[in-house]
């Protein structure tokens, strides 16, 4: 644990951004790769050497920062939508009702969807929670993050790499 401190570090920023309104757009293309990178730039501060960063490393440190920013961006996620009892699907309900009437899918399978998206409005607004949107949030985060995740730390590394490449040849 104490090697992927920066990872928690990094991570932990990131999910705390994935709540905050307007910084939630950017949360997937930017700020979690900025925040695998900024863990692998803590790591080499904290342990200092003139070795490369494998891309080994890279994807590993992207990856752990994914999955600590899915878990605390899910955790701060659910924690503000038990407490105010509204989040974006009950504020952007009718939006996404007229989106997927527009979809070319079957009568049938629009209004099972359209059901669903009113279950979970219905009990985000009475109890704060919701079974079927706790489940999706947590596995679209711990996905997204993750793949996002560790392309930012492959990318890290090859910067940081390039960094210290130009460094020793001036």
């Amino acid at each position: 644990m104490k090697k992927y401190i920066s990872a928690f570090v990094a991570g932990f920023g990131a999910g705390v951004l994935h709540v905050v309104p307007v910084a939630k757009s950017f949360a997937c293309c930017l700020i979690l790769p900025v925040a695998s990178f900024i863990a692998l730039l803590l790591d080499k501060k904290a342990n200092p050497t003139y070795e490369k960063i494998s891309m080994k490393k890279g994807a590993k440190f992207g990856l752990i920062t994914g999955l600590y920013a899915a878990l605390f961006g899910t955790a701060f996620d659910l924690f503000i939508t038990l407490i105010t009892k509204n989040n974006d699907i009950v504020s952007m309900l009718p939006e996404l009702q007229k989106m997927i009437i527009a979809f070319p899918i079957s009568e049938g399978l629009r209004t099972e969807v359209l059901n669903i998206f009113e279950h979970v409005r219905n009990d985000i607004l009475q109890y704060g929670f919701s079974f079927t949107y706790t489940f999706s949030i947590i596995i679209n985060n711990t996905v997204i993050n993750s793949i996002v995740g560790t392309i930012g730390g492959l990318v890290g590394a090859q910067v940081i790499n390039q960094r210290m490449n130009n460094r020793d040849n001036t």
